[in-house]
């Protein structure tokens, strides 16, 4: 039995700049997840600012 979810929520990772859909195992704090892995958690967020005030 073939599932089709085309309307999950997404979000990008801010790790790897990736898109990422919506887990079951998210459900409670979909809000609060930022990244797409573990191995993204790991390495967090690149700091890529190219300006300087």
């Amino acid at each position: 039995m073939a599932h089709k979810k085309p309307h999950l929520p997404e979000k990008i990772c801010l790790a790897c700049q990736r898109p990422f859909t919506w887990r079951k195992k998210w459900e409670r704090d979909w809000h609060h997840v930022k990244y797409c892995s573990v191995r993204c958690k790991r390495q967090g967020a690149k700091v890529t600012s190219s300006t300087t005030d």
